[in-house]
């Protein structure tokens, strides 16, 4: 058998494509069930929201609700064209924040970041608790225990996340695709049915329609069309995230958008036909979908596949908000916004930090808000209308600076986008003001003006290393080592090694107490520090008050005011590093004492020498 040369070996190594990660990463497909769940699951509630706003107005409001809703499918397309345009202008992700960074100018894109922070953390808070309330409302009995029930859900979602947003999109495609497959069914069924199989109102549930109609007019519908729009939350996510997309991304990134905003827009549109063909309206208890799923298939198991699905969808459509929110916190880590943790990735291309943050806040909104979703709902949806508005803003200036081929048909397109999103963030907010947007109103400042002072803060760490300028050549100072020492040992013998390694002078100090069983031991140590005659003094430093770190901190203090200019002083603390986790508790922290004293009084360079024993 021959044995290739080391010429053979360079080549194959050459020939091998490089790890690339895109394992990792997503398809057209499976960023549709990663990145899309919250946009799906919104036909659950959109078109109800549509209908509730519209009964107002009676029987005769009613019948507005297809023409509302193919104005907001009008506004889903010019989004999702918008949102491909974005794709490919900043395949870095980004989304709105990319956009109005570009062209609006840093503080409107901290505003656009900022809105997506909270709608993305309230999706999630939002998704879970209206989830466990489908659960609760077929299984009552669990109602007691749904704010369990939804840290439960969070723990499952964040844990699922966290090996991968392909892990996550292979996990939550089968209930994506159940879902969007009853959906189309019941509308294909719906629309080969002369009359409803049953209607919630012949059940005996009471209707909600007003008495009397009322002049349907322009503030009304203005006001369904708004709150219709919570079905276009999530439109964004597949622009915030197109690095997590395999190569090329702008690509497959467009391809998933295109294909999020048809089935959504076919599945808002044959639901509100349904609405209208059946004439139904909305009763206390029984959502409209369920309505519409008893009219098109009757009780039967299609009926609870359909209400089962929704159920697990609303809960899953958290996922969009983990699968979106890490690439734009790593953005904001990257443009010095947020702390730089956050840009880290680990392995599987995960943004571990993101995921775990947004999982901390989400949980701590649902113990605010006790798994109840009408607490969570005002302040929901307001944040991406507000994003919206501002990406189709800066489209219109990207076109302007373009001037590309068609740029002004574009211009236009974005312009009425930004117009309608403008109008829907105005009214939306007025509308649910006093009920919860008040808070939105207020945390959206608070975070600007959070990401400029982390900005601020890194500008001043930059000035004082010098980043971006070139440094003086490195020249070696005199270095003098302190060793702190508690005894005779391996571990000591290997710390005045490597202190010895590290300076050119070292010296061993202790800290003695008054009390005589202390003076005896350290008269002990001294007999046999003497016996052993390392080559390095031992001094003895007293302290009445039985502190450790207080008086090594202040020997070094005043070593460095004796010291010629120049000298470097370096606190070497040899600490034992366990070798299983659960003998960390054993340890007496003494490093750690004397570390922090030293590091808060004195500008001594501080090293730990880990010593694991075999």
């Amino acid at each position: 058998m021959s044995v290739p040369t080391v010429e053979q070996g360079a080549k194959t190594a050459a020939e091998e494509p490089p790890d690339t990660g895109d394992r990792h990463r997503l398809t057209a497909v499976t960023g549709l069930a990663a990145l899309s769940l919250d946009a799906m699951a919104s036909v659950a509630y959109g078109p109800e929201a549509i209908v509730l706003v519209l009964a107002a107005a009676g029987a005769h409001g009613l019948g507005f609700t297809l023409p509302v809703t193919l104005a907001i499918a009008a506004l889903l397309a010019v989004l999702v064209a918008s949102y491909r345009q974005v794709i490919a202008a900043f395949p870095d992700g980004g989304g709105s924040y990319a956009v109005a960074k570009a062209h609006l100018g840093p503080r409107t894109s901290l505003v656009a970041a900022g809105s997506l922070v909270l709608d993305y953390v309230l999706n999630v808070a939002v998704a879970v608790t209206a989830g466990v309330a489908a659960l609760t409302s077929a299984v009552p009995a669990l109602y007691g225990d749904r704010l369990w029930l939804c840290l439960a859900v969070l723990v499952l979602i964040t844990a699922v996340n966290l090996r991968g947003i392909v892990e996550s999109a292979r996990v939550f495609i089968v209930p994506t695709a159940v879902f969007v497959v009853s959906i189309l069914a019941l509308i294909a069924v719906g629309l080969f049915r002369s009359a409803p199989v049953s209607t919630a109102a012949s059940d005996g549930h009471a209707s909600v329609l007003a008495d009397n109609a009322t002049t349907v007019g322009a503030l009304l519908l203005l006001k369904a069309f708004a709150s219709g729009c919570s079905a276009l939350t999530g439109v964004e996510a597949i622009a915030n995230a197109v690095p997590s997309f395999r190569a090329p991304r702008a690509r497959r990134a467009q391809r998933a958008e295109v294909a999020l905003g048809a089935v959504l827009g076919v599945m808002l549109i044959g639901l509100s036909v349904l609405i209208s063909r059946f004439h139904l309206q909305p009763v206390a208890g029984v959502t409209v979908l369920a309505q519409l799923a008893d009219a098109s298939l009757g009780h039967n198991a299609a009926f609870y596949v359909i209400q089962f699905a929704t159920m697990i969808l609303l809960a899953l459509s958290a996922n969009t908000s983990f699968g979106g929110l890490p690439v734009l916190l790593k953005l904001l880590a990257r443009d010095n916004f947020l702390p730089h943790v956050f840009a880290l990735k680990a392995d599987r291309q995960v943004h571990r930090h993101g995921v775990l943050a947004l999982a901390a806040v989400s949980a701590a909104l649902l113990l605010f808000s006790g798994g109840d979703t009408n607490t969570l709902v005002p302040l929901f949806a307001i944040g991406v209308f507000v994003g919206f508005t501002i990406a189709q803003v800066g489209m219109v200036r990207h076109w302007r600076r373009e001037r590309n081929r068609g740029w002004r048909g574009k211009a236009v397109l974005n312009g009425l986008g930004a117009l309608l999103t403008g109008v829907s963030a105005v009214v939306v907010t007025v509308t649910k003001f006093q009920e919860g947007a008040w808070l939105i109103v207020i945390a959206l400042p608070l975070l600007v003006v959070a990401f400029e002072a982390v900005q601020r803060a890194y500008t001043r760490i930059g000035e004082s290393l010098g980043i971006g300028r070139v440094p003086e050549p490195p020249q070696r100072d005199r270095s003098v080592v302190v060793v702190p020492v508690a005894g005779l040992s391996r571990l000591t013998r290997e710390a005045l090694n490597a202190a010895a390694s590290l300076g050119d002078e070292v010296r061993a100090v202790t800290v003695c107490y008054p009390d005589p069983e202390d003076r005896a031991q350290t008269h002990a140590l001294e007999r046999a520090w003497a016996d052993w005659d390392p080559g390095v003094g031992l001094v003895l430093l007293s302290s009445k008050r039985r502190s450790l770190g207080h008086p090594i901190a202040a020997y070094v203090r005043d070593m460095a005011a004796a010291a010629a200019p120049g000298t470097r002083i370096t606190v070497l603390i040899p600490e034992v590093e366990p070798g299983r986790w659960w003998q960390r508790p054993l340890q007496n922290q003494r490093g750690a004492v004397v570390a922090h004293a030293v590091r808060r009084e004195t500008d001594a360079v501080i090293c730990r020498l880990r010593f694991r024993p075999s």
